[in-house]
């Protein structure tokens, strides 16, 4: 496992409990960059936890996924980012649904823990990404670049540091778009955490999570890393704080 070092924000808001669905196929948006701003405490509450269903087949509670800021998004959004959209708040906050969140990371993890960990690559540019995703690789024994991602490290043989992975994970398609563009050259696949306003051209699987918070992107790659292990009876007994990049 390899490293190269090199921002966010949590909100809570009440969301039906996730329920399993179906993965609909990747398309092509076009992409607007944002930051979520903070929303008045009055309207974070306004609407009602659903009602929460005995055999819940959530990964973890509806409680720890609000409190992780998993649904919160931006104030601009891309059309085919809208399927994933669950309300927009009276402040133009466009809201994820934690139901997709959540069946989109099952469906991921049973994906990756087909491949060789070694053949893994997990990439960050977000600051608040690269601890969680060196975790991630930590846990697996996959490799990662955090931080700036070297033009041709996929595909230039003769650069220092060239790599053949057989599947990537990328944090944010706006900011690891040179990762994108290679490994979609090399035909290797793509699993990227998308918010409303990422372009998902040349994406596999999309996890749409918000991509920029602290809590959020340690609770999706906490959860990633657990599920492999999981899958692929990997010894895993690391806490979920563990995975959060310190203040």
């Amino acid at each position: 496992m390899e490293e190269i070092e090199q921002t966010g924000q949590e909100e809570a808001e009440s969301q039906p409990v996730p329920e399993a669905e179906p993965a609909p196929e990747v398309e092509v948006a076009e992409e607007i960059e944002a930051v979520p701003e903070e929303a008045p405490a009055e309207e974070v509450a306004e609407e009602a936890v659903a009602p929460v269903k005995e055999e819940s087949t959530s990964l973890v509670s509806i409680d720890e996924y609000l409190a992780a800021g998993i649904h919160i998004g931006t104030q601009q959004k891309t059309q085919d980012m809208m399927r994933f959209v669950y309300r927009v708040r009276t402040d133009g906050l466009y809201v994820l649904d934690i139901q997709s969140t959540d069946e989109r990371i099952k469906v991921a993890s049973k994906m990756l823990s087909r491949y060789d960990p070694s053949r893994i690559l997990v990439v960050s540019s977000r600051q608040y990404g690269q601890h969680p995703a060196r975790m991630f690789s930590r846990a697996l024994g996959t490799k990662s670049v955090l931080g700036r991602f070297i033009p041709g490290s996929l595909t230039n043989p003769k650069m220092e540091g060239f790599f053949e992975p057989d599947v990537v994970i990328v944090t944010d398609p706006a900011g690891d778009a040179q990762v994108l563009k290679e490994a979609s050259s090399i035909g290797v696949p793509v699993v990227a955490l998308c918010d409303t306003n990422n372009l998902i051209s040349n994406v596999d699987l999309v996890i749409p999570t918000n991509n920029k918070g602290r809590k959020a992107l340690s609770m999706v790659y906490w959860l990633l890393a657990r599920e492999v292990a999981n899958f692929n009876n990997i010894p895993f007994a690391h806490e979920l704080g563990s995975f959060e990049t310190p203040l």
